[in-house]
């Protein structure tokens, strides 16, 4: 397992948008091959940015494989989507997190 993350900064005018279309963007990313789960969260900045809000998606994928192959097969037409829609309006960083160790609370 590994986590795929995507950190987005998006104009405040067409951030309603945005997350309307990432809603969409990420069940379609959860269909294909490989993906497990998803977590899309809203960064509650420091201080307050009039002109951008933060988002970060978080997707749990099987294996490095299965990312690798999104990358090849699928990543460029779906990133083509956001940039139809959003050009010019968002700014996106991706990162891979592999896991080192997983830790529980103790009951």
């Amino acid at each position: 397992m590994l986590v795929y993350e995507v950190n987005i900064t998006v104009r405040n005018a067409v951030a309603e948008a945005y997350r309307a279309w990432l809603g969409d963007h990420v069940r379609e990313l959860l269909t294909l091959p490989g993906f497990l789960s998803a977590e899309v969260f809203v960064v509650e900045p420091e201080q307050d940015d009039a002109e951008h809000q933060q988002m970060v998606v978080a997707y749990r994928l099987e294996s490095h494989n299965c990312l690798t192959r999104y990358l090849r097969e699928f990543a460029p037409a779906m990133r083509a989507k956001a940039l139809e829609r959003f050009a010019g309006q968002f700014e996106i960083q991706r990162r891979v997190l592999a896991p080192l160790v997983e830790m529980l609370r103790a009951e």
